[in-house]
């Protein structure tokens, strides 16, 4: 959360697929079952691939940065569809010149192939896999290809538009958008000084990872505009992060709120720091 670049490379370079143990989710990647259901966090995930590849080569390229989001969404139609010239595509297998580590030749884009990938991993290695993730995987297996479909139809649909196609929240326009207010990726990581390390280890419940508040506590500080702002908080993004749903449905509400103040409105979360 806090090195962008590192984030970067985790959505465009192949994961590994591995597990050591039930509890262990490696293979996901950086998601979560939850992420792959609900689609939740994308805005983030697809504001970081668009930075990535907007600044690659110092001015801001916004087109390329537009086509690197087609590449990775990329999922081929279905043989029996057959649209009208003005539908929009969800096949972006063209680019695989330009972007040839986000879609293949087939137009299977990074994500779609990732999905496939948790699937054949799942089912290969069913004896060192949780029930839950068997369970989860045959439902992934059964919806996912129609609903990435009807989400990367949506995504394209321009922001002004009165379709109600268009209801999820998250399209390129928007993501180009963040991408180009928030410039290039970075690390932005830092060591903490000693007395805040000591402070945030008196601060921290003792059901809570001791690493879980100082990440907290430099990412409020690397993303706050004044000192007492609000920062948002991407809750499901830090899910991804700690490779846990635990961050949002159990140490969350453990941290201190007199020290980590929270609001959530309109499905947003906000903290500040005290």
């Amino acid at each position: 959360m806090l090195n962008e670049i590192e984030e970067f490379e985790n959505y465009t370079k192949k994961p590994k697929y591995i597990s050591n143990g039930k509890s262990d989710y490696t293979y996901l990647g950086r998601f979560t079952w939850e992420m792959l259901f609900e689609f939740y966090g994308f805005l983030r995930i697809l504001t970081i691939i668009a930075r990535g590849y907007m600044f690659s080569e110092g001015r801001p390229d916004i087109d390329r940065a537009h086509r690197a989001l087609c590449a990775w969404c990329s999922i081929p139609e279905k043989k029996s569809a057959k649209k009208a010239e003005w539908e929009y595509s969800t096949c972006f297998a063209e680019l695989n010149d330009e972007f040839p580590e986000l879609v293949s030749k087939k137009g299977e884009g990074w994500f779609v192939r990732h999905i496939h990938h948790i699937i054949a991993y799942v089912e290969k290695n069913k004896e060192t896999i949780s029930k839950a993730a068997l369970k989860n995987c045959t439902l992934l297996k059964k919806g996912f290809d129609e609903e990435w479909r009807s989400r990367v139809v949506r995504m394209q649909i321009p922001l002004f538009t009165k379709s109600t196609k268009a209801k999820w929240a998250v399209r390129f326009d928007d993501v180009l958008a963040d991408a180009l207010d928030s410039g290039a990726l970075e690390n932005k990581d830092f060591e903490l000084p000693e007395d805040v390390r000591l402070m945030l280890s008196v601060w921290n419940p003792p059901d809570v990872p001791e690493h879980v508040l100082p990440v907290l506590y430099k990412y409020y500080l690397v993303n706050r505009k004044n000192p007492g702002a609000w920062v948002v908080l991407p809750v499901k993004n830090f899910d991804a992060y700690f490779a846990t749903s635990s961050f949002s449905k159990v140490w969350l509400s453990r941290l201190p709120k007199e020290r980590i103040v929270r609001e959530t409105s309109y499905g947003v979360c906000r903290y500040k720091i005290n």
